[in-house]
């Protein structure tokens, strides 16, 4: 059956980005179209560790971040469930002197940003932290700092947004956008055809190939991160835990199961998506075993992947696009996208109604990895930080 959507603003890829997004949309009065090429929250959004961390981020996020962490107490009011949420503290372990002293100089970096970093020594890391092994020299506490379950977040959000009024397609693929008019016309799953004002790439590690599409090429590569998960232990970890300079990081909850991450998974034939490897997993549980002696005779239960964005300076595109009137990208999260996506989807919603946000986003446009060049006869645009009337949707009620 042939259907039609009229809508203000389309949103490819249902990630809690996009989903976000939607919802603070629609709270906003938009009319919104959110369009999964699966299920809303399957792909990186809904199968990551849920670290809700602002700790070790580049300077450069923490504003984004920040807006955030104010975000994920009002789950329950926002999208109907708590996720899980717990604001444990995020503890990131000193292996060497020389990773203490990079714990040191970001806690120094970041001093005026509102973090509240506590920098531990080998001595007050035995006392607080028994269960840590004593071959680790110091850490850095974030207290203010957390995890959740992203199965539940994510697909809530999208949920919400359903509930709020959104049209949320799933298993829709797009496969077109062109520009037309003022606006776009999409094409989408089996007979699916939309036109919007506005529409935002937030399509995770396929939204390179939209970029492209409008004359923005970037660098993103795929990374696929792997986790496993034990059976129910008694309760110990009483931290979210990781470690400067990466290699694992772990978390318990509330049941007693604790989740494990730090290895990569092998991409399948079509790369969209993965699988663990076996010998992969039994090196991380046995390093995180050296770790957390707790965890030495635990069994691990299930094992998963994702398929994420990367880009090569850990920073996500997020903003206007250089080429295209009415283009707004949000991708390219690094593996570090969970906890700043609900900020994210109100910065997204502020571009679209005002053409303006309160929060820093400088440093994320696209064009920092090229020059722009449109597509064949299409005008080039400069967005400067007030783009509105580029960027609100024209000939219809913005807030209908």
């Amino acid at each position: 059956m042939n259907r039609h959507l009229d809508i203000d603003v389309a949103i490819v890829g249902g990630g809690l980005v996009g989903s976000s997004a939607a919802l603070a949309l629609r709270n906003m009065g938009f009319s919104v179209a959110l369009l999964d090429k699966g299920f809303c929250g399957a792909q990186a959004s809904g199968v990551n560790y849920g670290g809700v961390r602002r700790q070790g981020r580049p300077r450069e996020q923490l504003p984004l971040s920040q807006r955030a962490h104010a975000v994920w107490p009002r789950l329950k009011e926002l999208i109907g469930i708590d996720g899980e949420f717990l604001r444990s503290g995020h503890l990131k372990l000193a292996c060497s002197e020389g990773d203490m002293a990079s714990l040191e100089a970001y806690a120094a970096e970041v001093a005026d940003q509102g973090l509240g970093l506590e920098l531990i020594g080998h001595n007050g890391l035995r006392e607080r932290f028994p269960w840590i092994d004593g071959s680790i020299l110091g850490a850095s506490l974030c207290a203010g700092d957390g995890h959740a379950n992203p199965r539940l977040v994510s697909a809530a959000f999208a949920s919400a947004a359903r509930r709020a009024g959104a049209h949320v397609l799933e298993n829709t693929p797009v496969t077109g956008i062109a520009r037309n008019g003022e606006g776009f016309a999409l094409e989408a799953g089996e007979g699916v055809s939309l036109t919007a004002s506005i529409v935002i790439n937030s399509a995770g590690a396929w939204a390179d190939r939209f970029a492209a599409d409008f004359g923005e090429p970037v660098p993103l590569s795929r990374i696929y991160p792997s986790m496993i998960v034990t059976e129910p232990l008694a309760p110990v970890m009483t931290v979210n835990i990781g470690m400067e300079g990466g290699g694992i990081y772990a978390r318990q909850v509330e049941r007693g199961n604790c989740v494990v991450g730090g290895e990569r998974a092998l991409p399948l034939d079509d790369a969209d998506f993965s699988r663990p490897r076996g010998a992969g997993a039994l090196a991380i549980m046995n390093r995180t075993a050296e770790i957390f002696p707790v965890l030495r005779h635990a069994q691990a239960i299930r094992f998963w992947s994702g398929t994420e964005a990367s880009m090569p300076d850990r920073n996500p595109v997020i903003g206007f696009s250089g080429t295209t009137p009415g283009l707004i990208h949000a991708f390219g999260f690094t593996g570090a996208g969970f906890q700043i996506a609900p900020g994210v989807g109100e910065v997204l919603a502020e571009l679209v109604r005002d053409g303006r946000t309160s929060t820093p986003i400088e440093a994320f446009s696209i064009a920092r990895f090229s020059r722009p060049s449109g597509p064949a006869g299409q005008d080039r645009i400069s967005h400067g930080s007030d783009a509105r009337s580029q960027s609100e949707p024209q000939s219809r009620g913005a807030h209908s």
